[in-house]
């Protein structure tokens, strides 16, 4: 198998196993190295394109459509300089708690620290900003190294939903030529590496558990607060729209008065 085959075939079952993990949304910055990713994601018939000129505006387009559908948006760009530009609304989606998967094209390992147009540490960019990130694997089409691809897109979907939410980085280096060919008669012998698992179930399943504190420091987090004299709730940014009625129901128990940032979706 060809090496433009190759790399197709790994990046075409991580997109699709992106798209099985409920991401619907990709924000694209367009770049020459990025253009294996940028392709299958375009492919892909269960994930819509946004298509930015700059990187900035791609990254905070995708965050505010993050947080106004409460489900993970891709974000994509190319390698170098390019990804700097990321890094303002990967800061705001971690204390935002908005999920975002920062996908970032990068240079081989060969090809870093010689000199190479376009060339900067992408390695653990963010910072301790991103929940997770991870220095992908050169592209290998094996069985092993596909289910390795659909892995990695099932846990950064999962790592960035989970409470509390925040964006993940992928940072995926690429070879040249980074256009694809016909696969022809060549085949990979691995069906569910290569297609995904039966009825388009995800081949990773992550499961979030509710949050909840157990009986004993419930009744005593009820007695301190009903025996307060004098309180005040205060409720800042956060985006689930169920808060706003038991909030408020609790403010009226307690006789507190209830002060709700305009972010908060409570004032209403």
């Amino acid at each position: 198998m060809k090496h433009e085959q190759v790399t197709f075939a790994y990046v075409g079952a991580f997109v699709d196993e992106l798209a099985r993990t409920g991401v619907r949304n990709a924000c694209i910055a367009p770049g020459s190295r990025s253009t294996p990713l940028a392709l299958m994601i375009a492919r892909h018939p269960d994930i819509k394109v946004w298509l930015h000129l700059d990187e900035r505006s791609t990254a905070f387009f995708a965050l505010g459509m993050a947080k106004a559908s409460r489900e993970p948006v891709a974000i994509l760009c190319s390698s170098g300089t390019a990804t700097a530009n990321f890094y303002p609304a990967v800061v705001e989606a971690r204390v935002g708690r908005v999920p975002l998967i920062v996908l970032t094209a990068d240079r081989p390992p060969e090809m870093r620290d010689v000199g190479a147009p376009q060339t900067i540490d992408q390695i653990r960019l963010y910072g301790a900003y991103p929940k997770w990130s991870v220095e992908v694997a050169v592209p290998e089409a094996t069985p092993e190294m596909l289910r390795y691809a659909r892995t990695l897109a099932g846990r950064a979907a999962g790592t960035a939903t989970a409470e509390p939410a925040g964006p993940v980085h992928l940072n995926f280096p690429f070879r040249e030529p980074l256009l694809p060919l016909p696969m022809g008669d060549e085949t990979i012998e691995s069906s569910a590496a290569w297609a995904g698992r039966d009825e388009s179930r995800p081949y990773v399943m992550t499961r979030s558990a509710p949050r909840v504190l157990d009986d004993n420091d419930l009744d005593a987090l009820a007695t301190e607060l009903t025996q307060a004299k004098r309180g005040i709730i205060v409720a800042g940014p956060q985006f689930d729209p169920a808060l706003a009625e038991p909030v408020a129901r609790l403010a009226n128990v307690l006789g507190f008065p209830l002060l709700a940032d305009p972010l908060s979706l409570v004032r209403c």
